[in-house]
């Protein structure tokens, strides 16, 4: 699944579109009215966490990338698209395995930027109020919520744990402030640095805990398991990330 980074890199390299009229749309989404689009402009290109907004005239397009989505910009992968756009000039726009919806054409009616890390909007004052307020939620999940921490991903989540040498059953409530204020600020920091990672085809190089067998601290071998109310995957040491509270014994 993309990452907030992802979807940012995204933006960028179809940032040309914007101001162009779709000459032609195709695809097998079924929550669109395809046939409508041909005509309508392309007004604005934005993120908001993991989700990729095309705004219109009157309405805008909101793309999930689900697990196995994908895009090709003025090329086409050998499957039907979900949905196609192409434009006068034969520039095309092409989105692959994800959910297409329409939504709301007043974006800051329906998203709350203060909540996506990668925006300039992104609170973290409010990030840490949010997490105070849920004292039972586990680290892991904190991170995953997109209501708090809009484009993180299981890759930023497991970096920013090892990161920060806290372990993913850790609850919140529990974590002293300054432990509070690095995973808010370390969830901001790590996107930006998978940001200019991934834009240099680095970033797996960069992956400390994620997919990893052995602590490169430790040296010790990671621990694996499907945590947390998402049971995603972790990666994690249970010598340098410390529990909060410490495991019931």
């Amino acid at each position: 699944m993309p990452e907030g980074p992802s979807l940012v890199i995204l933006r960028e390299e179809s940032a040309k579109f914007v101001g162009k009229t779709i000459a032609r749309a195709e695809g097998n989404s079924r929550a669109l009215d395809i046939a409508a689009l041909p005509g309508q402009a392309i007004v604005d290109l934005r993120t908001w966490g993991k989700h990729f907004l095309i705004l219109l005239p009157d309405s805008a397009l909101r793309i999930h990338f689900m697990l196995f989505g994908s895009y090709r910009i003025d090329e086409r992968k050998d499957r039907p698209p979900r949905l196609s756009l192409g434009f006068e000039d034969g520039s095309e726009l092409n989105f692959y395995g994800c959910s297409i919806k329409p939504v709301d054409p007043d974006l800051d009616a329906v998203y709350d930027w203060s909540a996506d890390v990668m925006s300039p909007l992104w609170d973290p004052a409010k990030a840490r109020k949010t997490l105070r307020a849920q004292p039972d939620l586990l680290a892991c999940d904190a991170l995953l919520d997109q209501q708090i921490f809009s484009g993180v991903g299981n890759i930023i989540k497991n970096e920013v744990l090892f990161r920060i040498r806290l372990h993913p059953l850790s609850t919140i409530g529990a974590l002293p402030a300054p432990k509070l204020r690095a995973l808010v600020e370390q969830a901001h920091a790590y996107a930006f640095d998978f940001l200019e990672w991934k834009k240099q085809y680095v970033l797996k190089k960069h992956w400390l805990a994620h997919t990893k067998r052995t602590c490169p601290r430790c040296h010790i071998p990671f621990h694996e398991g499907h945590l947390g109310r998402s049971k995603r995957r972790s990666f994690f040491s249970e010598r340098c990330q410390k529990r909060y509270p410490p495991a019931p014994t």
